[in-house]
């Protein structure tokens, strides 16, 4: 008898375990499967590291790879703040500040006040030689006691270049 409980038990176990493996839906929230928006920031993360070590070409990679798992992620859930925003920065970082602008103010219309599309907005404009429109983005960030401000504020003020 106690044979066949252990045997009943692990057949439930293993079934479980199948069943929870196959389902694997873009965004199930699933632990073991990640959707593309954090593929895409584990891809920026390494790619910020790259750039800090100076090994542009393989940041570059890791910026486009994010970028177009980014587009993926907005096709099937457009219209969320935090992908626009790396949408934004990655595709600035490939160079391409006309878009990533876009994708930035896309973002800031669904949220006008999120603290990483204003700084990394702002720090396009510095790029883009429009300064004033770069400290508007500094006064939406103002009093938010946050390291987006003092980011910006050292890339207006011309401490350190990040864009």
């Amino acid at each position: 008898m106690k044979k066949i409980i252990f045997s009943l038990s692990l057949l439930i176990f293993v079934t479980s375990n199948v069943f929870a493996a196959g389902s694997s839906g873009e965004d199930s929230g699933s632990a073991a499967t990640k959707t593309n928006y954090e593929k895409a920031v584990a891809h920026i993360k390494k790619a910020k590291k790259y750039e800090k070590k100076g090994k542009l070409e393989k940041a570059e990679k890791s910026y486009t790879k994010a970028q177009k798992l980014l587009i993926k992620s907005n096709e099937k859930k457009p219209n969320k703040a935090d992908t626009l925003n790396y949408l934004g920065f990655t595709t600035r970082k490939l160079g391409d500040f006309e878009n990533g602008e876009k994708y930035y103010l896309q973002g800031l219309a669904i949220d006008p006040k999120h603290k990483g599309i204003n700084e990394y907005l702002g720090e396009l404009y510095v790029a883009t030689n429009r300064h004033n429109l770069a400290v508007e983005r500094l006064e939406v960030l103002k009093g938010c006691n946050c390291e987006e401000y003092d980011q910006l504020k050292a890339v207006i003020a011309g401490e350190k270049s990040k864009y």
